[in-house]
């Protein structure tokens, strides 16, 4: 994917692959785009199970968040496409490798990024996902599937939240738990005071991303027109 950071070359052509795309498809993009939203955003620590890690991707597009952020230790980052029904091909995906401080260095981007860090736990002495404030940027951390979050996670995290429940069982699957929290915050979230939609910087910078995931040899376009258009 081609980055142009000259804004104004970015927009000249963006102008020039719109041109290849319907106008129904331009008018998706820009119907998904105001809805988008980086005040809210995921992290997920080591998950293993592939469609459990699809499925909360697929989820994160459905609600309209932008941004998911990967802890990779002992597992690899995989998708199962008939799950994530191609979800992570329009989500801004940024991993952290493998290291010894990789935990505390994706916590530290989203703290400078002006983030509150969750961890999710079934803890019932912790704050349920009624008591966030939805005003607040917020980023949701979700551990591996048989273990749950390290304890470095929980260790840098702001603070903990669990969903209510009142059965027997302990806790939600993954991906039901991301579900249940991204609906909830996210309709709260919509319907409160809080300035959640993109910059306008980012929204132009998504809508040419998104434009070159529209056409075919989105590269050999925008060669094409710096060489003998611009």
């Amino acid at each position: 994917m081609i980055k142009i950071e000259d804004k104004l070359l970015r927009n000249q052509v963006t102008d020039y692959l719109r041109q290849f795309v319907t106008d129904e498809r331009q008018a998706r993009l820009t119907e998904i785009l105001e809805n988008r939203t980086r005040h809210i955003t995921v992290v997920l620590e080591d998950l293993f199970q592939t469609q459990n890690i699809s499925a909360v991707l697929r989820t994160c597009d459905c609600y309209g968040i932008q941004d998911v952020h990967v802890i990779k230790n002992r597992n690899e980052f995989e998708v199962h496409k008939d799950i994530s029904m191609g979800a992570d091909k329009w989500l801004s995906i940024h991993q952290y490798p493998h290291s010894e401080h990789n935990v505390k260095d994706c916590i530290d981007r989203l703290h400078e990024q002006g983030y509150w860090v969750a961890a999710t736990l079934p803890d019932e002495q912790k704050l349920t996902i009624f008591d966030l404030p939805v005003e607040r940027k917020t980023a949701f951390l979700f551990g591996t599937e048989l273990t749950g979050l390290s304890d470095e996670a929980i260790k840098y995290a702001d603070g903990n939240v669990l969903i209510p429940m009142y059965g027997f069982t302990e806790s939600f699957n993954i991906s039901n738990s991301a579900a249940i929290i991204l609906s909830h915050f996210s309709e709260r979230m919509r319907h409160s005071e809080a300035n959640w939609g993109l910059t306008p910087d980012e929204n132009e910078e998504l809508y040419f991303e998104w434009l070159q995931k529209s056409v075919k040899n989105p590269d050999g376009l925008i060669e094409y027109y710096m060489k003998n258009v611009k």
